[in-house]
């Protein structure tokens, strides 16, 4: 039997191909076959994964958002002076009334982990939808990337201002942090396993000295009433009218949204999370419900230290020394530690300060992990290898030197940036659970959802147009995503795109009547479907590549739906149409999805399959373009070279004909 026939006898068997090599066999570990079913390695746990209590994990993604009261207090205090507390108490309020109802949402409709963007993207299908989710995914890498370098870096101060630290520290911040975030690289290099557990403990310790200290100072300020008297004075005589009190702290509050952090994440890794035996895929209700738990203990405990340690280091902390060059700047919690604890609790709490800072750059590390896998590569705008965890790895450890030398390892000069990611992600599941609320007909929880998202626009116009740089440095991560993400999907034009190819019976039954061979099928353009086209379309390909009269033929249809997908299951339905035999199939191309229809009739019935095109009318380049925005165009070349790339033996390779 010639190859024009049948394939040889084991179609699968590819020969040997060239061993890697060690280094890129590591460094790919770990990479699955379909990148559009890649979680991230704190996404969906691996199989043998046992998933934890919601307080557990609510210390995973708390080492992000109660970092933050290393910084926080410090940076109230320089945005709002002695209208911190009633800047930090409305922050808390936008908390507890607007973040907290809008994400137990996001976790009911999205428990699967996917969090508000994939709620957005099945609100807004097709190539807006793909560029909207591009565009946030600049603004989570902004978000995850600067929490990753200002955590190091307050971390670095943390050290340095430490008054047991080696002299030779001074002035070496930036060396301090680029040292931090190269470690968190190895860690993720070597497996990041066990987080949780490490998790519990940092949170723990740190939560029980940050307790200590807000007690100690309230005790100092109980002690010594003066200083609210002092504070109070000062207050009124600068602000004498309470409404205009409420105004200007309404005004400061945008430039303390980074006490907002840490919510995005929490429902990221809800598949974390144990839930009841009774929970099913479509309605894991435990799960739900420990979610729920997570986010409002979380908030609950967040919220009560944000309001008494701005209180507390308002008050009992001089005004100057919140400044750039200020002991207090970037951590007023630590100098009150060291100031009425003595040196020796303040060491043990900044070890404790730069551990969880640290260790909130691991969360966002994972954070990234696992939203670049979950869409990228699904979307076909990204290399392959960025399906591993090393490679990702390697290039977000060198974005974050390349953020930590611009900005210089200030934590200040990031906070801009970081507030902005926050903000433009809360933004989005706010307006997000309000689309939601609206399809659903819930006319309350709409116009309540749709007042929650018009506070988040404000608070985002308001920090972007008083720190324009966090959307300067968002713009730059949009850009490039954009770019990396179309020059990928251009390279990948050519792949297979297909996850699985199933047929159903009656094309089974069709294909049982072949088992002489070769199985020959007519590309049908389904515009026209009626039986006069049918039969011209058969006696062309019959005229044009001399086929006999006799020869049983099927005609093959890809109906082409979203064709800003990249990856797909393919369903393939055999249809009786006007006495013709007809393959169906729906998908979001035609050439690569022909070529994969190809390679598996020969797969699964060691016939070669034979595939007769007409040439496309048109230019070749528009047709080109065509194919690569809408799947359509220049058919006949795309999918012999889609075959070609799949299937390098010449020998095994299914047959394009264009006549």
């Amino acid at each position: 039997m010639t190859t024009l026939t049948r394939p040889p006898a084991e179609p699968s068997n590819r020969g040997n191909r060239r061993r890697s090599h060690s280094f890129r066999t590591w460094l790919l570990e770990g990479m699955p076959e379909a990148s559009g079913h890649h979680p991230g390695p704190h996404g969906v746990p691996k199989e043998e994964h046992k998933p934890s209590a919601w307080w557990k994990v609510m210390c995973l993604t708390g080492v992000d958002y109660f970092s933050t009261l290393g910084y926080q207090p410090a940076i109230a205090a320089l945005a709002a002076g002695l209208l911190a507390p009633m800047a930090t108490i409305i922050l808390v309020v936008v908390t507890l009334a607007g973040a907290l109802p809008v994400y137990r949402r996001v976790a009911r409709e999205s428990h699967k982990g996917e969090g508000s963007i994939a709620m957005l993207e099945r609100l807004m299908p097709r190539w807006g939808g793909k560029l909207f989710v591009l565009a946030l995914l600049g603004f989570a890498a902004t978000d995850f990337m600067i929490t990753m370098t200002l955590s190091a870096a307050d971390a670095s101060a943390h050290l340095i201002e430490n008054p047991f630290a080696p002299e030779a520290l001074h002035g070496q911040q930036v060396t301090i942090t680029l040292v931090l975030i190269a470690a968190l690289g190895v860690v993720f290099l070597r497996g990041f396993q066990e987080a949780i557990n490490v998790a519990v403990v940092l949170v723990g310790v740190y939560l029980a000295l940050n307790a200590v200290v807000v007690v100690v100072g309230i005790g100092h300020m109980l002690t010594q009433g003066a200083a609210v008297s002092d504070w109070w004075s000062a207050l009124t005589t600068q602000h004498s009218d309470p409404l205009l009190m409420i105004g200007i702290a309404l005004i400061v509050f945008p430039k303390l949204a980074l006490g907002l952090s840490g919510f995005e994440t929490g429902v990221a890794v809800m598949p974390q999370i144990k839930g009841h035996p009774s929970d099913t895929a479509e309605n894991p209700a435990g799960r739900i419900k420990g979610t729920h738990q997570l986010l409002t203990t979380a908030a609950v405990i967040m919220s009560a230290f944000l309001i008494t340690s701005s209180f507390v280091t308002t008050v009992l902390i001089p005004a100057a020394e919140f400044e750039p060059d200020g002991k207090a700047n970037g951590r007023a919690l630590a100098y009150l530690a060291h100031q009425f604890l003595g040196d020796g609790f303040g060491t043990v709490y900044d070890v404790s300060t730069i551990a969880i800072l640290w260790f909130a750059g691991a969360s966002a590390m994972a954070g990234l992990l696992n939203l670049v896998p979950r869409y990228l590569p699904r979307y076909g705008m990204a290399p392959a290898w960025t399906r591993a965890v090393r490679p990702l790895t390697l290039v977000f450890t060198a974005i974050g030197f390349i953020i930590t030398w611009i900005f210089n390892a200030d934590v200040d000069a990031q906070g801009g940036a970081y507030a902005t990611g926050v903000l433009v992600l809360m933004t989005s599941a706010a307006i997000a659970v309000t689309l939601s609320a609206r399809r659903k007909r819930q006319m309350g929880r709409t116009w309540f959802f749709g007042v929650v998202s018009a506070v988040f626009i404000y608070t985002t116009i308001a920090n972007v147009l008083e720190r324009p740089d966090g959307i300067r440095i968002a713009a730059l991560f949009i850009v490039g995503i954009i770019v990396v993400s179309f020059a990928s999907r251009v390279r990948r034009s050519f792949e297979l795109r297909a996850t699985l190819v199933r047929l159903d019976e009656q094309a089974l039954e069709f294909l049982t009547g072949m088992d002489q061979g070769p199985i020959r099928l007519i590309a049908h353009e389904p515009k026209r479907l009626d039986s006069e086209r049918y039969r011209a379309k058969l006696e062309h390909a019959r005229a044009a590549n001399h086929l006999p009269e006799c020869e049983d033929i099927l005609f093959i249809e890809v109906v082409v739906d979203d064709s800003s997908e990249f990856e797909q299951e393919l369903e393939v339905h055999g249809i009786k149409r006007h006495g013709f035999k007809v393959l169906e199939v729906h998908s979001n191309n035609v050439p690569n999805t022909l070529a994969a229809i190809l390679l598996h009739l020969r797969n699964v019935t060691g016939l070669m399959p034979h595939i007769y095109f007409r040439w496309t009318e048109g230019n070749p380049i528009v047709n080109l373009t065509k194919f690569l925005f809408f799947g359509v165009g220049e058919i006949a070349p795309v999918t012999r070279e889609v075959l070609r790339e799949a299937e390098p033996r010449v020998t095994e390779r299914p047959w394009v004909h264009v006549g």
